[in-house]
């Protein structure tokens, strides 16, 4: 058993999606398991072997639990779907598990629950299981929510890492760090306000499948940016795919809210979280024309091509600023946005 990890404490910020998350994951959790029999898989979703069937868990403790554009219970619900989807899988069912601190009101629960069905009745995937549990006043926060999912692979879908190319071409379906910024605003904490902030929460299948329909195995892989944002998604399938990544920064939509904000607190909005976007590798023959089909659905109007794949002997992510200049673009460092999502 390989267990490398040595902190002696777990930290918030081994939970906020970058090096610190990816640390835990590799050098304790998959080891443990793994030296137990277990065929962990690292990435959000795992194709059941020798079937068409995907299934994937999460847990969901966002705070505050409502905020412009959702609440805890849709993000739960959406972000199970975007995790089946983005691995190119049809969302078929989820099941929910609901932790309750005792004191909690009965309106909150409510409106949490309701947001679940909701979001799983639009998105026609039923909740077909669940559990629910209450722990002592003081030994939780509010409501916590675990959410799996189950699906079944698109008959287009070919996706993964091993099939990035030098020369594929980068597109993300939206402006970046909406999410996070705005659960970050909802929590009152800074004298900044701005009315157009709202998370992008969303599910991202219809898209997916738009995408997966017209332009099938020239799609070679998607993720959510969810914890760590683009930055680190893009970071570890620059390892995992063994390449650089050039990303062009004038290129990557961000709203002008987000923009104030992060300059203002000093982020960068490449590492804040998203809940209703995709980044994907195409082949650069298709990607103008998906860029253009998925700026006529509602959740991709701001698509665009943000960046191309190249050969290295170091992965990596390069961003090219706007005044031509480079820099590394690394994985999220710390945790700047605790309990986002």
């Amino acid at each position: 058993m390989n267990v490398w990890f040595k902190d002696e404490e777990i930290l918030m910020s081994h939970g906020a999606g970058g090096k610190a998350s990816r640390k835990l994951i590799e050098g304790l959790v998959a080891p443990i398991l793994t030296s137990h029999g277990s065929p962990v898989c690292l990435g959000d979703s795992f194709n059941i072997a020798g079937t068409d069937y995907w299934v994937t868990t999460d847990s969901f403790v966002v705070s505050p639990s409502s905020f412009p554009g959702g609440t805890l219970g849709e993000l739960a619900v959406h972000g199970t779907l975007n995790d089946l989807s983005v691995a190119g899988a049809e969302p078929l069912a989820i099941t929910s598990a609901i932790i309750i601190e005792a004191g909690t009101s009965k309106d909150e629960v409510n409106l949490q629950l309701e947001a679940i069905g909701r979001a799983s009745q639009d998105a026609n995937v039923p909740v077909v299981a669940g559990d629910t549990k209450v722990v002592e006043h003081g030994k939780g926060d509010g409501v916590y929510i675990t959410t799996t999912g189950f699906g079944r692979s698109h008959p287009k879908a070919r996706l993964g890492p091993a099939r990035v190319a030098p020369g594929d071409v980068v597109v993300c379906s939206g402006s970046v760090g909406d999410h996070g910024i705005t659960v970050l605003m909802a929590r009152g904490e800074l004298d900044f306000t701005s009315n157009s902030l709202r998370s992008d929460t969303a599910n991202l299948w219809p898209i997916v499948k738009e995408l997966l329909d017209t332009f099938g195995d020239s799609v070679k892989w998607m993720r959510d940016p969810t914890r760590g944002g683009i930055a680190s998604t893009l970071n570890e399938l620059a390892c995992d795919a063994k390449v650089e990544i050039m990303i062009e920064e004038s290129q990557v939509p961000v709203t002008d809210p987000v923009r104030g904000a992060c300059e203002i607190l000093g982020l960068d909005p490449f590492h804040i979280a998203n809940e209703g976007k995709l980044v994907a590798i195409l082949d650069a023959a298709i990607a103008h024309r998906a860029v253009e089909l998925l700026r006529e659905h509602p959740l991709g109007r701001s698509a665009s091509t943000i960046g191309t794949v190249h050969e290295s002997t170091t992965p990596m992510v390069v961003c090219r600023t706007e005044f031509g200049a480079h820099r590394t673009l690394d994985m999220l460092t710390g945790d700047p946005l605790p309990r986002i999502c």
